[in-house]
């Protein structure tokens, strides 16, 4: 475990490789952690590739340097979040590699500062960069039955729950948006340790207001927020991973996120894997990450 100041964190991360080596930066996503890269960074290692696998903010040992700063879990803040990483460890240029959470931010940052962005791995959503001024708009029934953890995290209860009932319900999730994945408890329990991080309730329930307009975001952050209100074009080359099992973002027949991306840009989706995809096909997203570095 290492440990470096990077803007409002003193972020936790793991690292894998040489240190001379291209570097690609791995991110993780609610409710999951760092350890979700092992397979899939051990084999970027021995390819030659310098791998820094964060936690992410309320997670694991990850935490604030202020007890001012808002535990804002909103996607500027990840995004910044990620550059100011990018810059306290001197990487000028890095492949990033993502999902859910930890994709939004990957896919912010090659939107916003491209000439940061060697290539662009995007898991599950492909153009994962939320659109707060729509999130009103009804999605189909059965999508919105899938999003039910969103909605229960907009009221009180949700936070109570959350908070007294972290790793089942953490579990739970696991099980729904990854139904074919025969994870065992060893595994659930060495990443369910980096939800006892005492920001990790407020900067769930904050991400999941956010995103519909329902709570304010950190005005520090403000600026990125507007910028992404247009919706930016993403003109890294990018490939896009989708699990054919995913329970909560399952792939749709038609690619309609093609048209958010002006560069080189690839969809691939691959059976029997849910929504964890790196951990669940950790030889897919490391062919993935080699076509980019």
């Amino acid at each position: 475990m290492l440990y470096v100041a990077a803007g409002a964190l003193d972020v936790a991360y793991l690292e894998f490789g040489p240190h001379g080596g291209p570097p690609a930066i791995l991110l993780h996503v609610f409710p999951y952690d760092a350890y979700a890269y092992d397979a899939a960074a051990t084999r970027l290692a021995a390819a030659g590739v310098r791998c820094i696998v964060p936690f992410l903010r309320g997670y694991g040992p990850t935490r604030f340097r202020s007890m001012s700063t808002l535990r804002s879990g909103q996607q500027a803040a990840l995004a910044a979040d990620l550059l100011a990483l990018l810059d306290a460890l001197g990487i000028g240029q890095a492949v990033l590699g993502g999902y859910d959470w930890g994709g939004r931010a990957a896919c912010i940052v090659a939107a916003l500062w491209p000439e940061r962005v060697r290539g662009l791995v995007s898991c599950g959503t492909g153009y994962n960069i939320q659109n707060i001024a729509a999130s009103g708009i009804p999605a189909a029934p059965e999508q919105e039955a899938r999003f039910w953890y969103q909605y229960y995290f907009h009221g009180e209860r949700g936070r109570a729950g959350l908070t007294q009932n972290r790793r089942a319900f953490c579990q739970l999730i696991w099980q729904l948006w990854s139904p074919t994945w025969a994870f065992d408890g060893a595994t659930f329990d060495r990443s369910a340790a980096a939800f006892d991080n005492p920001d990790f309730v407020d900067v769930v329930i904050h991400s999941y207001r956010h995103r519909y307009g329902l709570v304010a975001g950190d005005p520090a952050v403000s600026y990125i927020e507007q910028r992404l209100a247009a919706q930016p074009q993403i003109g890294v080359p990018s490939i896009v991973l989708q699990g054919q099992d995913d329970g909560v973002d399952p792939p749709a027949p038609q690619d309609r996120d093609a048209a958010h991306f002006s560069g080189r840009y690839e969809r691939r989706i691959v059976p029997g894997v849910g929504h964890n995809f790196p951990q669940e096909a950790p030889e897919a997203f490391v062919e993935a990450v080699l076509a980019l570095v």
